[in-house]
């Protein structure tokens, strides 16, 4: 029986994990602060947005290659399929915010510079209507997704130091 996700996809996790949250605290002190911060602070998020783009597809890749560990056997189904739904839903979330992203500051007319001279180029035309529709959808989904790694988080906690059924230690980076 498999124990843990392989070593590849709990060192993404991890790295994942570690960007994620300092995107949800740049993406606060970029819209609570008009000091000079706040260009410094825009700079780093559409780059760290993009790696974490790029990393979830890989994660995905390697999620679909290599399975997951079986949730304990005396976990009633309605929770295994929460469990499922919640992963399912971080995955979307891990997605969608670069994507919204992306496709907001192309509707604004505004390049995603990645830094050393790479720009992306634009995935949806200017447009005044686009942009006011994907910037409230990018808060919003911003809102969601804290609230599912607040979730997660308590979840994982929960198995690891409440129940000890060894999901914590799944994706732990121990062996």
């Amino acid at each position: 029986m498999k124990t843990q996700f392989a070593l590849s996809l709990r060192v993404i996790h991890w790295v994942m994990a570690v960007l994620v949250l300092a995107m949800l605290f740049i993406g606060a002190g970029m819209v609570s602060t008009v000091t000079e911060w706040h260009l410094t602070l825009y700079g780093w998020h559409k780059p760290i947005g993009i790696l974490i783009l790029v990393l979830v597809l890989v994660r995905i890749a390697v999620r679909l290659s290599t399975g997951a560990p079986d949730l304990p056997a005396d976990l009633k189904p309605p929770v295994k399929l929460f469990a499922k739904l919640s992963h399912l839903a971080l995955y979307a979330s891990m997605l969608a915010m670069p994507m919204i992203g992306w496709g907001m500051l192309s509707a604004a007319g505004t390049p995603v510079s990645l830094g050393a001279g790479f720009v992306l180029p634009p995935i949806l035309p200017v447009s005044a209507e686009w942009f006011a529709f994907l910037r409230p959808l990018h808060r919003l989904v911003a809102y969601a997704f804290f609230l599912l790694i607040l979730g997660h988080l308590t979840a994982g906690l929960y198995h690891g130091f409440v129940r000890r059924d060894g999901v914590l230690k799944s994706i732990s980076l121990k062996r």
